[in-house]
């Protein structure tokens, strides 16, 4: 993968406000249901399984992933993103009844549908991306995170009146929080219909190629590696932390607090890690990516409520130079997308159910320190980067 050269052209922020919107909506969504997921299991059934219900996210989105890639290039990025959040909306819904009838089952179900709709939805970013000159792209991306930002603070704003609702129901705050994500991602699925997509300044290079050619390309291979990573680290330590948190005695409004620092952390510094990584290129993206989710990971055990939250808070930062800097490199490779996002979705739902294993067995320290090591795989993946001539 070669850096461009910069350039600042203004983005068309009035034009992709609906696409924006819209995944923050998908955004709220996610926080108030499935990064819960794993209380409501540990209620269910064996705590052992805690990770299962993240684990058939990730592995429902691995499947999803390229076939809505493939579905976006043939039929474009509007129906592919309508058909998603449609998918995510139904999949929420399943999730409440059997969360709510106790039927681990049909809850069980209604993650697979969630995660099959991430498998979609999340490639959204592409979209932005594709928009925008190639010079502007980690911006582009940034401005999508900072939109998802304020989905999910909106949502654990929200903790103490979705508590009411769930008293109401007579179900607890997690398993209403499904309920609420399934309205989101319904709000999500009309807004999209009103968006319409942009040509790209500069039409995607390589957008002609096979997937076996472009995993050819150079530095394709080693920029999926780091998606994979930082997916894989961040989806497995977000999904069982709270778990874990709850076990320190944390309340239902706690642990919403660290989940909102931990979004901030992954989107709310996209404004200015977009335009840092547009600047200064992929390589210091990567490796400033791999030296904080490593410290996040170590900081994990640490028996202290503060600790906990700057953990979180590591964690989602870590994730998102990682993530920027790889989405923006596989934005000039479009045959790559899909399958990479199938690579992330699959070490994130080995890492959500072998930590939950783990855990059970010799405890959440070892797996932090497990994670530890495996955030510094992007590392390579900084040494792949080239600087354009």
């Amino acid at each position: 993968m070669t850096d461009p050269p910069a350039s600042t052209p203004a983005l068309p922020l009035g034009r992709l406000f609906p696409l924006y919107a819209a995944q923050a909506l998908a955004t709220g969504a996610t926080t108030v249901s499935t990064v819960l997921a794993s209380i409501i299991m540990g209620t269910l059934g064996n705590e052992a399984l805690a990770g299962l219900p993240s684990t058939l996210i990730q592995t429902s989105a691995a499947f999803s992933a390229s076939f809505f890639g493939a579905l976006m290039l043939r039929r474009g990025r509007r129906l592919g993103l309508m058909a998603a959040f449609t998918l995510g909306t139904v999949g929420a819904i399943l999730g409440f009844l059997g969360a709510k009838l106790h039927a681990t089952p049909l809850f069980l179900l209604g993650a697979a549908g969630m995660g099959a709709a991430q498998g979609g939805y999340q490639q959204a970013r592409y979209a932005a991306a594709e928009s925008v000159p190639d010079a502007r792209r980690g911006t582009a991306l940034g401005a999508l995170m900072l939109m998802s930002v304020l989905g999910s603070f909106i949502m654990t704003g929200f903790s103490r009146p979705i508590e009411t609702l769930g008293t109401r129901l007579g179900t607890t705050p997690e398993v209403a929080g499904w309920l609420i994500g399934g309205l989101l991602l319904g709000l999500a699925a009309l807004l999209i219909t009103t968006w319409h997509p942009l040509t790209s300044v500069h039409t995607a290079r390589k957008s002609h190629l096979s997937m076996r050619e472009a995993f050819n390309t150079p530095g394709v291979k080693s920029t999926a590696l780091a998606l994979a990573t930082g997916q894989g680290i961040m989806v497995t330590l977000m999904s069982l932390t709270p778990l874990r948190a709850h076990h320190m005695g944390m309340d239902h409004a706690s642990i919403a607090a660290i989940i909102s620092g931990h979004i901030l952390g992954m989107y709310g510094f996209g404004w200015f890690t977009g335009p840092l990584i547009d600047r200064l290129g992929l390589k210091p993206g990567y490796l400033a990516g791999a030296f904080i989710l490593a410290a996040a990971a170590l900081t994990a055990p640490i028996q202290s409520h503060a600790w906990l939250g700057i953990s979180m808070f590591l964690l989602g930062l870590g994730w998102n130079l990682v993530f920027v800097s790889g989405s923006k490199a596989l934005s000039r490779t479009p045959a790559a997308q899909g399958v990479s996002d199938s690579l992330g979705y699959v070490a994130s739902g080995a890492g959500t159910l072998f930590g939950g294993l783990i855990i059970a067995r010799a405890g959440f320290p070892t797996l932090a320190y497990l994670c530890a090591v495996i955030s510094l795989l992007p590392l390579i993946s900084a040494a792949r980067v080239r600087k354009s001539t």
